[in-house]
């Protein structure tokens, strides 16, 4: 793996870190998953499976250790990879479509849906929901919104980190 590479890859998920870490709890204290977006923009850059799945792991250990989902941590483990490669197959099924900031909002939003409902899943499997509420409830409370904000965070920041990119040689052009 190249070290610049391998060093954007930590700069994303650290701020994707510090985010999820920062952002207030909406219901029951949990919050939305701003780190799904940075993990998405990591895809995004450097679209190789050994930087998805080491983002994966990564995001989702991070992810697991700062996370205010009751018992969140194993969820959290599980969901991220699986997530990581959906996004990535799907990248692969979109190479067509020459719409990079389009073609990078929707994939985020489809991906931060599925990451929401893997995550509620394994959630409800292995520890169960907090008391008294429903998956459709929590969809349509925490995922839902995580979705519009993770959409609006990526059509903030690609075309930005994309400028960066090109400008300082970590890629030769969008992918």
């Amino acid at each position: 793996m190249n070290t610049k590479t391998l060093v954007s890859l930590a700069l994303l998920v650290g701020l994707g870190a510090v985010l999820h870490a920062v952002i207030p709890g909406i219901i029951f204290g949990m919050k939305p998953d701003i780190a799904l977006a940075m993990m998405f923009l990591g895809i995004l850059l450097f679209p190789e499976r050994k930087n998805v799945l080491l983002l994966g792991i990564v995001t989702g250990v991070i992810t697991g250790l700062t996370t205010s989902f009751p018992g969140g941590q194993l969820p959290n483990m599980i969901e991220k990879p699986i997530t990581a490669f959906l996004f990535f197959f799907m990248l692969i099924v979109m190479k067509k479509v020459n719409l990079p900031l389009i073609k990078a909002a929707v994939l985020t939003g489809i991906g931060t849906l599925l990451s929401g409902a893997i995550f509620l899943y394994a959630a409800l499997f292995f520890v169960g929901l907090p008391s008294g509420l429903t998956l459709s409830f929590l969809m349509l409370t925490i995922v839902l919104p995580t979705v519009a904000l993770n959409v609006f965070f990526m059509i903030i920041l690609y075309p930005i980190v994309i400028s960066i990119a090109k400008r300082s040689n970590l890629i030769l052009e969008t992918k």
